[in-house]
């Protein structure tokens, strides 16, 4: 029987699935010796100076060899011949079902417990699922029926091999073997005959010097763990969640939070005081919130890590926001403005002073505006200062200040002592109270340009909130420039779109007035391994621009009518945050469906 891995037989199913061309082919035949050698010289080096370990013992193939190469895909010039193309194609020559392994998918007791990690990395195999009597197995290699064997007597239950990439077996069988490692251990450590009441109570019994632990180290190598797995899982929030009986890991991604963990309750207070320690925290405080952060590197980017830390019933609550870079500081041009709304905050921001406000509810992404209008702006003749709490994200060009309530630094006392700091342009994190509105009129009144946040609905409503806190209506027509309201939509995943047509007057039913007497042609996600089933994958604003012109401050008086300003803010252009969405429903940016979640119809 021909060997499944030899280059002919891989080349040969490439090119009956119209993976690659004939040339394709004969190049790679030409080509697979050298840099099979070259791959060989690479791991020889690996292994002199003790590393890639858990590779070495898998022998070089031709799938090793094509995917370093980077080959355009036959009859796609924008996508590669990757190695999930490959073993899909080799899946379907050897008539085996594929599987793209979803990490947050995985029970990580059933990849952990059923083979040992040394046999898992010998033989590229990972247990992955059990249902009805039968254990699914994922492998490189499902050709080896021995190995099947072993796995069926161990396990005792039937084997359903499944073919999947060899470098996400790997990846997970080092990261749920390391992780579960570490939580084990740790366990170990940290586990004693106590009676855990949470914050509600607490039951103390003193460890003899025996049994205090010598080193952390597991509990370290597990929060290395949590956020190197949120990173490669774009996560933009860790949950640590003490529960009765155990404590819950969920990780929130494109908008929708997902459980990935289970711990012991018995190691929850050692990973929250190793949050704390690295995050600079008090770790003997545990009744009172506290707020801290940390600096990390990926990919050789600075990333920062927000840290609140809450208690609650069980325990104390841990939510860390990963702030990237790559998204808060953005052109604004990709944020998801549509052009005319763009050259309408372009007009506003180029003004040499005045207040402009954000508006929105937490997470409907404020921050990366105001970062990214910034950053726009800033430059070296420019003196850009912030106030915020906390400081979101730590940028070099910006003068950045932490609002301290205990030592009296708030969003209006430091305003005073800015404008000694001879600033161009300031920004406040966000308008509270009077005396923080009261300070950024006088502010924006004495030449500076001012940015802040407001939540309300949407950006007419942002005239009436400042009136509703004391800010006289003369001082609002007087310093205001422009107001700006935003969501964040989720964007459909591009790997899975499929289209279809909804007839308009089943769209005007639920409140999408779409100017068309013929079915509509919409996309959607199907669903795939990309974007986990979902059928989206990121985000992407939707916004309103009102610029606040002469006809609007006159009818901004101290009893102004919220609809009368509305009335005339359309009479001028306003285009309202759901006539933004569903233009992005009709680009085929977003689904129906995210349009009515996130926005609402004004009448």
């Amino acid at each position: 029987m021909e060997d499944p891995f030899s280059p002919k037989a891989v080349c040969r199913a490439l090119l009956r699935n119209g993976c690659i061309t004939a040339v394709q082919a004969q190049e790679i035949l030409k080509k697979e010796a050298s840099f099979r050698k070259r791959l060989e010289n690479m791991r020889a080096k690996q292994r002199n100076r003790g590393g890639g370990k858990e590779l070495i013992n898998n022998p070089i193939n031709i799938v090793d060899v094509l995917v370093p190469l980077n080959m355009q895909r036959a009859g796609d010039s924008f996508k590669g011949l990757d190695e999930d193309v490959i073993f899909e194609a080799l899946a379907k020559q050897w008539q085996m079902p594929f599987q793209k392994i979803d990490p947050l998918q995985l029970d990580l007791n059933i990849v952990t417990a059923t083979i040992p990690k040394t046999f898992a990395m010998k033989h590229l195999v990972l247990p992955i699922a059990i249902k009805d009597g039968y254990l699914t197995v994922a492998t490189a290699n499902p050709f080896n029926v021995e190995i099947m064997e072993d796995i069926a007597r161990v396990s005792n239950l039937k084997i359903r091999a499944v073919v999947s990439p060899k470098s996400d077996i790997v990846k997970i069988i080092n990261e749920f073997f390391g992780f579960k490692h570490s939580i084990a251990e740790a366990e170990n450590q940290f586990t004693l005959p106590t009676v855990d009441l949470g914050n509600l109570e607490q039951y103390v019994r003193l460890r003899s010097s025996d049994e205090v632990p010598s080193t952390d180290q597991h509990i370290v190598n597990a929060v290395e763990y949590l956020f190197n797995y949120a990173f490669e899982q774009r996560a933009s929030d860790i949950h640590i969640e003490p529960k009765r009986e155990k404590s819950h890991v969920r990780m929130r991604i494109d908008g929708a939070l997902h459980t990935v963990y289970e711990l012991p309750k018995s190691v929850h207070s050692a990973i929250v005081s190793r949050i704390k320690n690295i995050s600079r925290l008090d770790m003997a405080e545990k009744r009172r919130p506290q707020d801290g952060r940390v600096k990390t590197e990926r990919d050789g980017k600075a990333v920062e890590v927000r840290v609140s830390v809450v208690p609650v019933a069980f325990g104390e609550k841990v939510v860390m926001r990963l702030m990237d870079p790559d998204v808060l500081f953005q052109d604004l041009s990709r944020l998801g403005f549509s052009e005319n709304d763009l050259a309408r905050y372009n007009r506003c921001i180029n003004r040499p002073h005045g207040i402009i406000l954000v508006c929105g509810p937490t997470g409907s992404g404020k921050s990366t505006t105001l970062y990214s209008t910034l950053k726009r702006i800033a430059t070296p003749d420019i003196n850009v200062t912030t106030v915020e709490d906390p400081i979101e994200m730590v940028h070099e060009e910006f003068n950045q200040i932490a609002v301290q309530p205990a030592v009296g630094i708030t969003f209006g006392t430091i305003l005073r002592n800015i404008l000694r700091q001879d600033p161009d342009v300031v920004m406040l994190g966000e308008m509270r109270d009077l005396e923080t509105a009261e300070n950024a009129v006088q502010a924006a009144l004495t030449g500076h340009l001012v940015f802040s946040t407001l939540h309300t609905n949407d950006a007419p409503s942002a005239v009436t909130r400042l009136l509703d806190l004391g800010v006289p209506s003369y001082l609002i027509q007087a310093s205001l420039v422009g107001l700006v309201a935003q969501r964040l939509v989720k964007k459909i995943c591009p790997n899975c779109t499929e289209e279809f047509s909804m007839n308009p007057d089943e769209l005007k039913v639920l409140g999408l007035n779409v100017k068309s007497k013929e079915p509509v042609p919409l996309k959607r996600g199907k669903g795939c391994r990309q974007c986990r089933g979902t059928g989206y994958y990121g985000r992407s604003a939707v916004f309103e621009v009102l610029r606040y012109t002469e006809p609007l401050k006159r009818l901004t008086t101290a009893e102004a009518d919220l609809e009368a300003i509305r009335t005339q803010a359309r009479k001028e252009g306003l285009v309202a945050l759901r006539e933004n969405a569903i233009q992005k429903m009709l680009a085929g940016e977003t689904t129906y469906q995210e349009v009515l979640r996130v926005t609402w119809e004004q009448g």
